[in-house]
């Protein structure tokens, strides 16, 4: 028998992940000194809040 998890969070994310659906928080990706937007890869100086290109902000 399997824990069970601590958090309602937790449960959404179970029965997300084990749909094929990605849970995890997604953040900036970085390339050399800027910030590379992880939906559409345009490149932005440090401190950016969203992408200029499609709007993408981290959650």
């Amino acid at each position: 028998m399997s824990s069970a998890p601590s958090s309602s969070d937790e449960v959404f994310d179970e029965f997300l992940s084990d749909r094929g659906h990605e849970t995890e928080i997604v953040r900036w990706e970085r390339s050399y000194n800027k910030l590379q937007c992880p939906e559409c890869g345009a490149l932005h100086p440090e401190g950016t809040s969203s992408c200029g290109v499609c709007d993408w902000r981290p959650t």
